[in-house]
């Protein structure tokens, strides 16, 4: 049966399908569209210049589907997608933004620098990568390549969520280690109440850039550090379940 809550569950630069993410919160009673935004037929080839209409439209979508409230749930670059969608669709209801930015980044895509998001085929205003920056050994941690990139950040090129109508919910790690989740974090929250308008934070400080809620497997070992613990990670996404299930709650 059709609820009448539904998310649309945004995996991270991964390409992947989370199908198991939006399963568990399916189970939980709402209708949960696990959305392939780059790669595969109709999409991007590549995290360049992606269309923010990739996740409207699944708005769209579930909104003809008869469901009444639309959120999203965004991980990583899934969530920097969520959260500049809401900045533009006043009917997105919450954002649940899991180890999140709060700028625009430079895409993925190769050279010249190109923005990873379009607006009604614009590039949006982004931050490019500090090209000095040189790898380490694997597993990789980007934490610093976000942080010495972020030093020449552009105002323009931060998320406006400021203006988002929908209400957020932030996740992150202090030991995440893909990018600093929880810089990103407090600058969020600090505009959106500095602009009076709704936001919730749950951090834990050993967890990592993988949360993991309850019921989810350990993802498989990467290339990329991504910091923290699996203890840490399950116990953060313990803490912040019940508070995502609030936000996508009628």
């Amino acid at each position: 049966m059709l609820s009448e809550v539904g998310v649309i569950v945004l995996a991270g630069s991964s390409g992947r399908v989370d199908t198991p993410r939006a399963l568990i919160l399916a189970a939980s009673g709402v209708t949960a569209l696990a959305l392939r935004w780059w790669g595969g037929p109709g999409r991007q080839p590549s995290i360049s210049e992606v269309p923010i209409e990739t996740i409207t439209s699944a708005v769209d979508d579930l909104l003809d589907m008869g469901v009444g409230r639309v959120s999203l749930l965004g991980t990583s670059k899934g969530a920097e997608a969520a959260l500049l969608a809401a900045c533009f669709d006043p009917r997105i209801h919450s954002v649940i933004a899991v180890s999140p930015s709060s700028v625009v980044w430079e895409g993925l895509g190769g050279r010249p620098p190109r923005s990873s998001w379009t607006w009604r085929g614009r590039p949006l205003p982004f931050v490019p990568y500090d090209e000095t920056w040189q790898p380490g050994p694997e597993p990789v941690s980007y934490a610093s390549l976000y942080l010495r990139s972020l030093e020449s950040a552009a105002p323009e090129a931060a998320i406006p969520v400021e203006r988002a109508a929908a209400d957020l919910l932030l996740i992150g790690g202090g030991a995440d280690a893909l990018w600093p989740s929880c810089r990103f974090i407090d600058d969020l929250s600090r505009r959106r109440r500095e602009a009076g308008r709704p936001v919730s934070v749950m951090t834990h400080p050993s967890a990592g850039h993988r949360v993991l809620f309850p019921g989810e497997d350990p993802p498989p070992p990467s290339r990329l550090l991504h910091g923290g613990t699996p203890e840490a990670d399950r116990a953060l996404g313990a803490m912040a379940w019940p508070h995502v299930l609030q936000a996508l709650a009628w």
